[in-house]
């Protein structure tokens, strides 16, 4: 698919019907995301209609479309991370945004017992409505998911130590651990995992821990074919292997997000694949429910 830079005139319309029909910033990005465009460029159109602002003409520099100033990356620096249990080696660093790509995770046995104990519980996969906060279950993802809570037993509660510290974040900012399969066929299209900040559904959200700062996504199975992890407007696919993991930051101190870490999850050509996605948040989040992203 091409990357649109440039807003036509049926493009700016339809983006101004829309902000003022209440759609928000960031279903109107993810739409034009889907239809070809540049995120960074989307961001920053939608933007600058939103604040009654003139559109750019082209797409700006990534830095300057976005407007984001990263932290520090959380993620510990090295060819290897270690954890209470087991080192874990770096396959893969993106410095901008932050994303790294992990190996062995998880072991076999380790992802061989996720999927045995949410086969039999699973449900189709929904999304945080960006207007009221709650929950709905749109096209862009056909999957289906369960999760576990935070420490619900010996087993997750080992996971989710390991997984928080290879996050370099506290084991209870963290999002209970969500299990999802996608049969052939499935994907999720490009989205943000962040809650849209202004959104009147972030905000609800973000009642309990705060904005989310980085996901770890952990592949459960080799799949057949399809079914990577993309991100368009880096060019950057990642081929599902069981027990490895991508991971990416998208949240500094002061709140803003990074567009530029736009990604999806390519559809299963032939076969099925399961993964686990974690999700960490500004600060300590308990034991509650995990939110969609």
């Amino acid at each position: 698919m091409a990357t649109h830079t440039q807003l036509t005139t049926q493009w700016h319309d339809w983006i101004v019907e829309n902000l003022a029909r209440g759609c928000v910033v960031q279903a109107l990005v993810e739409d034009m995301c889907r239809s070809g465009f540049d995120a960074t460029f989307a961001h920053a159109a939608v933007e600058a209609l939103a604040r009654g602002e003139q559109p750019p003409a082209a797409a700006p520099l990534k830095a300057q479309a976005t407007g984001y100033v990263a932290d520090a990356p959380r993620l510990p620096a090295g060819n290897v991370i270690p954890t209470h249990d087991r080192d874990v080696r770096v396959l893969l660093r993106v410095a901008t945004p932050t994303i790294a790509v992990l190996d062995q995770v998880l072991d076999d046995e380790e992802c061989d017992e996720l999927i045995r104990r949410s086969a039999d519980k699973l449900q189709r996969s929904t999304t945080v409505d960006p207007v009221n906060g709650g929950y709905e279950v749109i096209a862009a993802r056909s999957s289906e998911g369960t999760f576990f809570p935070v420490n619900a037993d010996d087993f997750i509660a080992r996971l989710d130590r390991r997984i928080a510290e290879l996050m370099n974040c506290p084991v209870e900012n963290g999002e209970g651990l969500q299990v999802l399969h996608y049969g052939e066929g499935g994907e999720y299209q490009p989205h943000f995992d962040y809650f849209s900040p202004g959104d009147p559904g972030s905000e609800a959200q973000m009642v309990v821990g705060g904005q989310r700062v980085s996901t770890l996504l952990i592949y459960l199975n080799d799949v057949a074919q399809g079914g990577a992890t993309v991100f368009p407007t880096l060019g950057l696919r990642v081929l599902p292997r069981k027990g490895m993991a991508v991971y990416f930051e998208y949240s500094n101190r002061d709140g803003q997000v990074d567009p530029l870490t736009l990604h999806g999850g390519e559809p299963v050509e032939k076969g099925e694949k399961w993964i686990i996605t974690k999700w960490m948040r500004q600060r300590s989040y308990g034991l509650a429910a995990p939110a969609e992203p």
